[in-house]
């Protein structure tokens, strides 16, 4: 079992025993402990896996021309600490404009596969246009690289949480959006380098409680998705995150963020939230 990463590759049916590809659109692997849920022990927290089906939305038949820019990742029930499959295609080819989609499969108890999670991407045909480049998004407090790292252990969440760095800007809980500088410690797959996209999906999925109001140690607030919108690549190692909740009076919730990187603003995130009393 990998110390270094969130997953470790395993031959599946989209490989051979030592490894060899027999299908590019089938991958396997193997999650860590380092994967574990906020939540409960026997789940995956969200943004391990959101980041592995970023890295199928990526890798599947990519195009020099053209970048994601948006991408919608739903969990269709509890992603379990078993192996996994992610199977890749395009649903909606096209020149200027295409649909990538990569699912994420696990074994029920019943020995039936099912799809646990789904990640769409839109990639959109670039074009070199700087003269119009601009951004509408609140920038947040500069990345400072002498500030000393947050303590999360306060918040006793462990697994994955234990993973990251952090940096807090504003503090959570206070009114109006919180926000933080966030990195991971890990590798995505072991033996693999993180590319930029994975980084950054490797901590999105925490917006929801960066932006809460409430004490984990009391609330769960599990989101069943997360979008973002990127109108700009990332291009560092730590994430900014800028995020508010929004809860009704049934307990249905909505986060809403800006996502940074250290050069500025580069997209926005939201989550749908099911809020409830531990």
């Amino acid at each position: 079992m990998s110390d270094t990463a969130y997953f470790v590759p395993i031959p599946g049916p989209g490989t051979t025993l030592n490894g060899t590809p027999t299908d590019p659109h089938i991958e396997s692997f193997r999650p860590t402990r380092h994967a574990v849920s906020t939540w409960g022990p026997d789940l995956q927290h969200g943004a391990p896996p959101s980041a592995l089906l970023v890295r199928a939305l990526e890798r599947h038949r990519p195009r020099p021309d053209a970048r994601l820019s948006r991408i919608c990742i739903d969990l269709l029930g509890p992603v379990p600490l078993t192996d996994i499959e992610v199977r890749t295609r395009i649903d909606r080819p096209g020149r200027q404009i295409e649909l990538v989609v990569a699912e994420l499969w696990a074994t029920a108890p019943d020995g039936t596969g099912r799809a646990v999670a789904r990640g769409t991407g839109w990639r959109l045909q670039t074009h070199d246009l700087p003269d119009v480049a601009r951004t509408s998004e609140p920038a947040l407090a500069p990345f400072d690289p002498t500030a000393e790292t947050s303590d999360m252990t306060l918040f006793g969440l462990g697994g994955y949480i234990d993973t990251l760095d952090w940096h807090i800007v504003t503090p959570f809980g206070i009114p109006g959006p919180s926000a933080a500088w966030v990195r991971t410690r890990l590798d995505l797959v072991e033996g693999e380098t993180l590319t930029p996209l994975e980084r950054l999906f490797a901590v999105a999925d925490v917006a929801n409680g960066i932006g809460s109001k409430l004490d984990p140690a009391h609330w769960l607030f599990l989101n069943t998705d997360l979008t973002v919108h990127l109108f700009r690549e990332p291009d560092s190692h730590w994430t900014g995150i800028s995020a508010e909740t929004s809860v009704g009076p049934d307990g249905i919730g909505m986060t809403t963020g800006v996502l940074h990187d250290e050069h500025g603003p580069l997209g926005r995130i939201t989550q749908n939230v099911q809020v409830r009393p531990r």
